[in-house]
């Protein structure tokens, strides 16, 4: 598939009923997407907007396309956030600015957490999002460790592997404990401190652990305890 077009070149010469349903299928994708995730059916996103799903295929061939025009203007914003950080003076501060801010947005946005744990591969926007940020986070950690804030051993990617984290946690305890993410980010960052300190966020109580796990094994299809029968239906 060729790279995926601009949303505003995607509009240009459609007739004014054509424009109107696209514009009201990229809104539906973006509330759905953010709501469920990525993977929501594209048959509720037709509904939702009011079209048939012919149209929704018609405007948007594939998945992909619909994502992206559903969140290119938070695709910028994402790529921006590393740059934003760069301005700040100090270096720890840059860098950990940088990851609670990526963090904060994925809590606050399903779609926003699958997103920053995957790849876009025919999308521009994306592709221009993931260099620009890329740029950034180098020179965000090179800037840190040069400061003696940074542990050494620390790599550019390993920030992702901090959003992997993030974004099973916020799965997980999305309904039971939602702050808990703040937590795993506090641990996160001070591990990458060369000396650890500093007080740490609320812990979830063990009531909302326990929610937690159970409403994810009742997700997986599997019963939670004190109900009728055991393991998989």
């Amino acid at each position: 598939m060729a790279a995926t077009e601009s949303p505003r070149s995607a509009e240009r010469g459609l007739r004014a009923d054509a424009l109107r349903n696209r514009r009201r299928i990229v809104a539906a994708a973006r509330q759905i997407f953010e709501e469920r995730g990525l993977d929501a059916p594209l048959d509720e996103v037709a509904e939702r907007a009011g079209v048939g799903a012919g149209t929704l295929y018609r405007r948007f061939p594939s998945r992909e396309d619909l994502v992206e025009a559903a969140f290119a203007e938070e695709l910028t914003r994402v790529g921006a956030i590393a740059e934003e950080a760069l301005l700040c003076e100090d270096p720890w501060t840059g860098f950990s600015t940088f990851v609670e801010r990526l963090c904060g947005a994925m809590a606050a946005d399903r779609g926003i957490s699958d997103l920053l744990v995957l790849r876009l591969p025919n999308s521009r926007v994306a592709a221009g999002s993931c260099e620009r940020q890329n740029r950034a986070v180098g020179e965000l950690v090179r800037r840190a460790q040069e400061a003696g804030v940074l542990r050494e051993d620390v790599v550019p990617e390993d920030v992702l592997l901090f959003l992997m984290a993030n974004a099973g946690v916020i799965e997980v305890t999305r309904g039971a404990a939602p702050h808990a993410w703040r937590r795993l980010v506090a641990f996160l960052l001070e591990a990458c401190r060369p000396v650890h300190a500093g007080p740490l966020p609320a812990a979830p109580t063990p009531l909302q652990t326990e929610r937690a796990l159970l409403g994810n094994a009742e997700a997986k299809g599997l019963r939670a305890p004190g109900r009728e029968g055991h393991g998989r239906d």
